[in-house]
């Protein structure tokens, strides 16, 4: 199997330096390609490496185009990530059509559930009552879809996604809790790809919403009436509390969290690791985190952290004082 940079170029476009006949039989990064395998550099940082790379052909920006040629063939896109990424997808398309059935036999399916006649039900699957699959949307093995819960067009789900697990609503109660049973569903747009074991709740009123081209890692926790805007990405176990609004074109960090009712705009990028406390209303790049230290040194900021708001008010106080005595003199 392989796919010859003549034919990946009339695919893709580009502009090929080198032999369009010469056969790629894999793709890998620049450190560890071999003479018959595809690679790119996709950040000017990695250019010591492109020098060194045993790589048969090599995609590259056209700054990089004489570095690139100095140590064989290479392709000249305008964007080397995402022409590698299209690379991936025209490889794929290349293998062996899977024989497997369209339908896993174990999967469970309720009669009013709707699946597209292109769509494709792993093992285990468990579809409920009202669930409604859209056309050529995929899912892996143990994804479990709640009563009248929709997943559109193009979508692919990965092991041990739930979809409509019961939001996080409980009244306090004399001492215990009263659950608040939640009422709404939840609605996937297209082009939506959500990672292993991540769980996206049910409205308690009105549905939890994830619009087209979003992008969920692994482990991830959105919780009820959660609205995520179109080709917003999050990486793994970031967690998303309920009825927060989080516009389209943002990024969530690994870890990061993004605290309940709160709104962030278009735009959006939030660092690994950060607690969002506060909505967001400009476009832009956020951290909210206290760097790691020695924990001896990280007690001693933490303890000089809870004297800020004291600190504070005793410099109001001199500055005060020192234009008292300005206006004075």
């Amino acid at each position: 199997m392989g796919l010859r940079l003549g034919s990946i170029v009339a695919a893709l476009g580009g502009v090929l330096h080198g032999n369009p006949d010469l056969l790629m039989d894999g793709l890998a990064p620049l450190a560890s390609a071999t003479g018959s395998q595809l690679s790119f550099l996709g950040h000017p940082q990695y250019q010591n490496q492109l020098a060194e790379s045993q790589a048969g052909c090599v995609i590259v920006s056209a700054p990089f185009q004489a570095l690139a040629l100095a140590r064989g063939a290479c392709i000249v896109a305008d964007q080397p990530y995402l022409y590698f990424a299209r690379v991936t997808q025209l490889w794929k398309k290349s293998l062996p059509a899977s024989a497997a059935q369209r339908i896993h036999p174990s999967a469970v399916i309720d009669a009013q559930a709707t699946v597209h006649p292109t769509a494709r039900i792993g093992a285990l699957c468990v579809l409920e009552q009202g669930a409604c699959i859209g056309a050529d949307s995929e899912l892996k093995s143990r994804v479990t879809v709640g009563e009248n819960c929709r997943v559109g067009e193009r979508c692919l789900l990965h092991p041990g996604v739930v979809i409509g697990a019961d939001g996080f609503g409980f009244a306090p109660n004399a001492g215990a809790w009263e659950k608040i049973e939640q009422l709404g569903a939840v609605v996937i747009g297209n082009d939506v790809e959500i990672g292993a074991n991540t769980c996206i709740d049910r409205g308690a009123l009105q549905d939890t919403v994830i619009e087209d081209g979003v992008k969920l890692d692994n482990l991830i926790q959105i919780g009820h009436n959660v609205r995520v805007g179109r080709h917003s990405a999050m990486a793994g176990c970031v967690g998303v509390a309920g009825s927060a609004t989080i516009g389209a074109h943002c990024t969530v960090g690994g870890g990061a969290i993004v605290l309940g009712h709160l709104t962030l705009a278009a735009g959006v990028n939030i660092s690994a690791a950060s607690v969002v406390t506060r909505s967001i209303h400009k476009p832009g790049a956020y951290t909210g985190m206290f760097p790691i230290d020695a924990n001896a040194a990280w007690e001693k900021n933490a303890a000089a952290l809870k004297q800020l708001a004291g600190l504070r008010e005793r410099l109001r106080a001199l500055e005060a004082q020192v234009k008292t005595l300005s206006d004075s003199t």
